[in-house]
């Protein structure tokens, strides 16, 4: 392997896994101050990334315009999406035990997913990446697609934008009172359900806005939010759930992990993730960042 081949590699797999970052931070947002396991994720995910299709198709994806005009409207509309689940189903489980909760998100991807296939069919959809982001950069003398470029810089900013709303912003100190202390933030005069509604908005609209830059990454189809979901599962798991850091930590970890294990494995690469995991769950079972819990 020489040195291009292996900064090539590389920041494919910083790029893949700061894609997975933006969804699995969503994931791990909602169970750390829910406390619910939201299988579901992976579906809202596939849900903005087949709306960003259909709005490609009006606002002229090959503009910049247009991929911004998605990347405005697309993730608020699933944080709306988001809003009725969590008003009417998510608020009914929440002091429930987890396999209560599992069955009622797994019954919402089987509904989810029913619902995109009706609407959108089951052929593969792609969205048009827009010009300024369609050529390439030359770095250290390689072509690299400025598409993953792009998403190598939106990767950050968003884990920048988590962590200074979670620990330097009263919001994000409500939010993370919320988590431990809710009976003594309701006793302050703040509306806990709202806090706990808000919070399960963000991370469905990080869901929405990974679900578009995945639509202008790759071929889009029914089967992308059950894989996802099961990779930003083994991302919570070995970063720790309800940790920002660990997920972004492991994303990066799964990301470049499968990247350079495909050279030599092949499809038994795909076993990475789900083996760190379980070695994960042996050693340190509450996570690199997260906290043993009883």
């Amino acid at each position: 392997m020489t040195w291009q081949l292996f900064v090539f590699m590389l920041i494919n797999g910083l790029c893949q896994g700061m894609l997975l970052f933006i969804i699995a931070s969503g994931l791990s947002l909602v169970f750390g101050v829910l406390r619910v396991i939201n299988f579901a994720h992976g579906s809202l995910y596939m849900i903005g990334a087949f709306l960003a299709y259909s709005l490609s198709t009006i606002f002229a994806g090959e503009s910049l315009m247009g991929f911004l005009i998605l990347l405005m409207v697309v993730p608020p509309a699933i944080a709306i999406i988001g809003f009725v689940l969590e008003v009417s189903l998510f608020r009914r489980v929440y002091r429930e035990e987890h396999l209560l909760q599992l069955l009622l998100t797994y019954a919402l991807v089987l509904i989810l997913d029913d619902l995109v296939r009706v609407i959108w069919g089951g052929e593969p959809r792609s969205v048009t990446r827009p010009d300024l982001l369609a050529g390439s950069v030359d770095i250290f003398g390689m072509a690299l697609p400025s598409y993953n470029v792009f998403i190598l810089v939106v990767g950050p900013l968003i884990a920048f934008g988590l962590w200074f709303l979670l620990y330097r912003t009263r919001t994000g100190n409500i939010i993370r009172a919320a988590v431990s202390y809710p009976d003594t933030l309701g006793a302050l005069g703040v509306n806990v359900s709202w806090v706990m509604t808000s919070t399960f908005m963000l991370g469905c609209w990080l869901a929405g806005f990974g679900g578009v830059l995945t639509a202008g990454l790759s071929n889009i189809d029914l089967g992308m939010g059950m894989q996802t979901i099961i990779e930003c599962f083994a991302v919570v798991v070995i970063g720790g759930l309800g940790s920002v850091g660990g997920a972004l930590l492991g994303s990066l970890i799964i990301g470049t992990g499968l990247t350079f294990f495909q050279l030599p494995f092949g499809r038994w690469a795909l076993v990475f993730p789900y083996a760190l995991m379980a070695l994960v769950l042996v050693v340190r079972p509450w996570g690199f960042f997260g906290k043993p819990e009883r």
